[in-house]
């Protein structure tokens, strides 16, 4: 069994956690991460790019000239894709890039991801992140007392808009409860913060 320090706000140690094998400790997955990673980038795309064809673009119902006797090649309409604005031949369209991944394979890619930032000692533990109030200032304050680093990926066990406010106007900063985690922003940040009721939640959903 791995075993973490817990560090409080100040970046003191105040106990140790052991964390389960099953997730922390398998060996990494690196096609599995990747197709996650793919798997979610598709999902962000909207797709909405679009070109006319030649039956959109306005205009071109007339011949340009008559079909023979001109030497020129014969032309049925201005709008065809070889003339200045003609219509897109084979353009892109409105269109969905999103796909799915079966639920053990996205299951594995995030042990995968645990897995790989534990051993790459990327994982803080943090015993308790509580605010009382909206302030960004704390929130910098905790992140440099504990070293997280420029990019760095807060996990929480539930959503929490005061931490949330808090730390979204710090640049490189991410706020994600455990029910929004995936692989991509895991692997995008040189730190991970998990609070340490979070760590329970993790393992109660991928143990």
């Amino acid at each position: 069994m791995a075993n973490i320090k817990v560090v409080n706000k100040a970046g003191e140690q105040v106990s140790e956690l052991t964390l389960s094998d099953a997730i922390f400790s398998i060996e990494p997955n690196t096609s599995v991460m990747h197709l996650a990673v793919v798997n979610y980038l598709a999902n962000q795309r909207q797709g909405t790019q679009s070109t006319l064809t030649r039956s959109e673009v306005s205009g071109g119902g007339k011949k340009p000239w008559r079909q023979k006797g001109t030497g020129r090649a014969r032309q049925g309409s201005t709008r065809a894709p070889q003339w200045y604005h003609g219509g897109i031949a084979l353009g892109p369209k409105p269109r969905s890039y999103s796909f799915t991944i079966n639920k053990k394979v996205r299951r594995l890619a995030m042990k995968s991801a645990f897995s790989a930032k534990l051993a790459a000692d990327e994982i803080i533990v943090l015993d308790s992140f509580a605010l009382e109030a909206v302030k960004t200032k704390d929130v910098a304050t905790t992140l440099k007392a504990i070293d997280a680093g420029k990019k760095t990926l807060i996990v929480l066990p539930e959503k929490d808009d005061i931490i949330y406010k808090s730390a979204r106007n710090i640049a490189g900063v991410k706020v994600s409860p455990v029910n929004t985690l995936n692989v991509y922003d895991m692997l995008n940040c040189s730190k991970i913060v998990i609070l340490k009721d979070a760590v329970a939640k993790i393992e109660e959903v991928y143990a």
